[in-house]
């Protein structure tokens, strides 16, 4: 079991009654059909703990922004990290962000656990980087203050909101979308807790009802729409009926998106390989830097080059889809069987195993990942999932904070 973490708290007797509670704050899907999606207790970690993992966030993405300026314009490299051709005009033709925010809406899933040797000293080891449009939000800015108040705990969470609104200030956004917008109880809820914290007047609407015409995107009622903030993963325009008219609203300028589209960059894991690769190469990054990645990061290839231990995964894969684990043998030992694999439609990156922290909850003896939110730039805000070996959508929410 994990020296990190503590598992406070003992769920209600009225479950009900607090589901309520969470669905009036807008966290309306903590029962979902007849799956107990939320853990009413929290995971709790030292203070030291939180801020290593806040200054790991800080290290990784000056060093996941200095990566994109080295890919951006090489199509070389966009095809090896598996971005789609049909992109590549917009992203060539965008400029770049003149900061550290060519996202500005993202977030970083860590396995922090403890040091080989040095019960209760962290290890903390990055999985991925989820930077176009990752979902966890109303459960961390909204959920996890409410549940750690409840508990005694300090919640790190509580300036989520308040990037936000510097983050859509900047942007300007007049439309948020996501698909099936009022059906799915997630996306929906995820982009009305970001309008609201935002400040803005906006209108929300369902991506299936936008219409393009000659670059020109306007939503269900046809009217136009200048700037919009899009829960909707910029890859699927290589698959979806409408995506090639989509990227061409981006790539002439008719249309503003955000987050921006060079966050597919970011968003793709095979970005994990191309870091990786200028470390071991000794290019690009500096000494701090390097120190930074060897510590945080973990070996990735675009190539099977591992005889054991090792996870391989779609480039853009996600909720635990395509993932698949393997042995010290090299034997495939699990596979994600929920999500969707989209490892044929995208190339494969491999990466060095590095399995999470076991944590016994009221749901029975889990694996916890921990997620660090990046805002604006900044880290500002923790989410807990907890699951199996592979985080998918099977997967618990469960509150994280600092003691």
């Amino acid at each position: 079991m994990s020296g990190i973490f503590r598992i406070a708290g003992t769920p209600s007797e009225d479950r009900a009654a607090r589901v309520e509670e969470l669905r009036e704050l807008g966290f309306t899907w903590a029962d979902y059909e007849d799956e107990r999606y939320w853990i009413d207790q929290a995971a709790v970690m030292g203070a030291d703990v939180h801020a290593e993992l806040e200054q790991a966030s800080v290290r990784l993405w000056n060093v996941f922004d200095k990566a994109v300026r080295y890919v951006h314009r090489r199509r070389d490299l966009y095809e090896l990290i598996g971005i789609p051709p049909i992109l590549w005009n917009m992203l060539d033709q965008a400029p770049v962000a003149e900061d550290a925010k060519i996202s500005r809406y993202a977030r970083f899933d860590f396995a922090v656990t403890d040091e080989p040797g040095e019960p209760g000293r962290a290890r903390i080891k990055l999985l991925e980087l989820n930077a176009d449009t990752p979902t966890g939000y109303v459960e961390s800015s909204i959920a996890t203050p409410w549940m750690c108040e409840r508990l005694g705990l300090r919640s790190m969470n509580g300036g989520m909101a308040e990037r936000v609104r510097a983050a859509w200030a900047a942007e300007r956004p007049d439309t948020a979308a996501c698909i099936a917008y009022g059906e799915h109880a997630e996306d929906s809820g995820t982009i009305e807790a970001l309008v609201k914290h935002s400040g803005r007047e906006m209108r929300l609407v369902d991506c299936l009802e936008l219409t393009i015409d000659d670059g020109r995107v306007k939503d269900g009622q046809g009217r136009p729409i200048d700037r919009m903030f899009a829960l909707y993963p910029k890859e699927w325009m290589s698959v979806d009926d409408g995506g090639e008219a989509l990227a061409y609203a981006v790539e002439s300028g008719q249309l503003k998106l955000f987050n921006h589209p060079h966050a597919i960059l970011l968003q793709s894991k095979g970005m994990m390989a191309v870091v990786w690769g200028l470390h071991e190469l000794g290019m690009l990054y500096d000494e701090e830097e390097r120190e930074a990645i060897s510590r945080y990061m973990l070996p990735t290839y675009n190539k099977p080059l591992f005889s054991g231990d090792y996870v391989s995964k779609s480039m853009f894969g996600r909720e635990g889809g395509s993932v698949r684990m393997y042995g010290q043998a090299g034997e495939l030992e699990l596979q994600d069987e929920d999500g969707y694999d989209t490892s044929g439609l995208f190339p494969v990156v491999y990466q060095k195993r590095a399995d999470l922290p076991r944590v016994h909850t009221a749901e029975g003896e889990l694996h916890l990942l921990a997620g660090m939110f990046v805002i604006d730039g900044a880290p500002c805000g923790m989410l807990g999932r907890a699951g199996g070996l592979i985080t998918g959508n099977a997967s618990h929410f469960i509150a994280l904070g600092v003691e």
